[in-house]
């Protein structure tokens, strides 16, 4: 067993199996729920169609649909009808933040494996695979097993290092074979052109990005002469926080998120942006309903 770094609470998964009857409907729709998960050949047995998305084998196009309506479809089969969840969590030295209490890691970790959990209720594959500047790619796997050992890894992350989601994002894309449901979850504090970029990338599935701040990175409760420290890079800034540095700040800020979100809804793509001190099944649960 990895050696435990951090403190992940998993009465937030036996909270979602006693909620399981009130959020069965809502999680069927945000992952098109109710998959057969029997396996059968692929071209054996179609089951039904869907739009061609780049990567597709170009032999299982209908071109007789085609033909009568000039777009391109593809066979499904039964064994395509199961999803794959792909849950990508950063990793990087700024989301080991506060140094006391719950840290941005350990609330994103959660709601990894809250979305990992309600996958594997219905018998998908899914993984987590976390980054930095790097990516640690775990290949999709089904079961409760899975998810067990996925939940001592997480919890054995050393963090460290800065954020490359462009880069991260650009090796992954190529694991993901067919239209899958991809969620990121990270502080989000890094150029919006690599922000952009990802989701570019990735908006051709199902892509949600979670956002986890501090309340302190959304309020910023202090005044009067401060030092920060940025802890991917350990640069230290001294500076004066005055009424103007603070509108500045929240104007900087809300602007950054505002960007998010614009560039999400024009992929069709779903941002969402909590902060640590709402209860992470609380968070869950406005996720799913803004999903459905």
């Amino acid at each position: 067993m990895t050696e435990s770094k951090h403190q992940l609470d998993l009465e937030f998964l036996r909270q979602l199996d006693r909620y399981n009857m009130a959020i069965k409907k809502r999680v069927s729709t945000v992952y098109a729920g109710n998959r057969p998960s029997t396996r059968v050949g692929k071209g054996i047995d179609t089951v039904g169609y869907r739009e061609y998305y780049r990567g597709d084998e170009m032999k299982d196009i209908d071109w007789k649909a085609y033909s009568r309506t000039e777009k391109l479809y593809v066979r499904q089969f039964e064994e395509e009808k199961t999803l794959t969840a792909h849950i990508l969590l950063d990793a990087s030295k700024s989301m080991d933040y506060p140094d006391r209490g719950m840290t941005k890691y350990e609330y994103a970790a959660m709601i990894a494996l809250g979305v990992a959990y309600t996958v594997s209720r219905k018998n998908d594959k899914y993984a987590i695979s976390t980054f930095n500047d790097a990516i640690d790619i775990n290949a999709p796997k089904r079961g409760t097993k899975h998810l067990l050992s996925l939940t001592d890894r997480l919890a054995g992350r050393e963090l460290s290092g800065t954020t490359d989601l462009d880069a991260c994002s650009h090796k992954y894309e190529k694991l993901i074979k067919s239209r899958s449901l991809v969620v990121i979850i990270s502080d989000f504090m890094e150029d919006i052109e690599h922000i952009k970029s990802t989701v570019l990338r990735l908006s051709s599935n199902d892509l949600i990005l979670i956002q986890i701040l501090d309340p302190f990175e959304r309020n910023l409760p202090i005044r009067g002469d401060s030092r920060f420290y940025d802890m991917e890079t350990g640069s230290e800034m001294k500076t004066f926080l005055g009424d103007t540095f603070r509108k500045n700040y929240f104007k900087e800020l809300e602007n950054h998120i505002a960007a998010i979100d614009r560039i999400c809804k024009k992929t069709g793509s779903q941002f969402h942006s909590f902060t640590t001190d709402t209860p992470v099944f609380d968070s869950f649960l406005k996720l799913i309903d803004r999903s459905a």
